[in-house]
């Protein structure tokens, strides 16, 4: 309940703070057509808002979590942060194989299973992934929003989320249904929050300078990034 309240919150804030938006002018029922339907016209109701986003956590990355991500790597060897990072990919096992399983890709479904097994043995609760190193098994990670395209559900239009970055209708929403099957929202709340925060810091040692190249070659930050994320999500799904 917890995650649906703050999510619930974000999306409505998010409805509400775009000046072009205008409910009486996009009724409810053409966004139920468009989140059925995929469609390459570029719907995006809440640019405004989104662009204002762009710019917040633009700020929050460049001011805040990169300078305290850096610090952290200083301390934190690159061996030691890829290991919590194998961690915690592990810990998110039931995610990815009941959405392999929903999308019928019973061999990746098997081999998350058996990385999962390895890696908690062997790996020493998934800090090392032997599964890879030693065995060659891939890794298949698929979320309910991936679960969502592959039946041919929409992406919907495009949301900016506070500190996440690029989503969508789909891919936002999906989020609440994978919150479910995450152990890490088992715990109690200021568990949740350090481990999560926790997570995301040691993620961003390894992305900052692929998002200050990104932030680089982008005339225009907001349509550049929006555009990567649906193109990659895009992929994702066909692949």
């Amino acid at each position: 309940m917890k995650f649906l309240f703050l999510f619930m919150f974000i999306l409505s804030f998010s409805l509400f703070a775009n000046d072009d938006f205008d409910i009486d002018d996009e009724p409810f029922d053409s966004f139920a057509e468009e989140f059925t339907t995929s469609t390459k016209q570029d719907l995006d109701p809440l640019k405004s808002y989104n662009i204002i986003m762009t710019e917040y956590n633009d700020f929050f990355y460049t001011t805040i979590l990169f300078p305290v991500a850096k610090k952290y790597a200083k301390v934190m060897p690159e061996n030691a942060r890829i290991s919590i990072s194998n961690f915690f990919y592990n810990l998110n096992y039931p995610v990815r194989v009941i959405n392999n399983l929903a999308q019928l890709k019973f061999k990746n479904s098997l081999e998350e299973s058996e990385r999962f097994i390895i890696n908690s043995t062997i790996g020493i609760v998934g800090l090392f992934d032997v599964a890879k190193d030693r065995f060659k098994l891939k890794k298949h990670n698929e979320d309910f929003g991936q679960t969502l395209g592959f039946y041919g559900v929409g992406s919907g239009f495009h949301i900016v989320l506070p500190f996440l970055g690029p989503s969508n209708l789909r891919d936002s929403l999906s989020i609440l249904v994978d919150s479910q099957a995450d152990v890490v929202y088992k715990l109690q709340d200021a568990e949740v929050v350090t481990a999560k925060t926790l997570y995301y810091i040691n993620k961003t040692t390894f992305k900052t300078k692929e998002y200050e190249s990104l932030k680089h070659d982008a005339v225009n930050l907001y349509p550049y990034l929006k555009n990567i994320y649906e193109q990659h999500r895009e992929s994702e799904i066909n692949k």
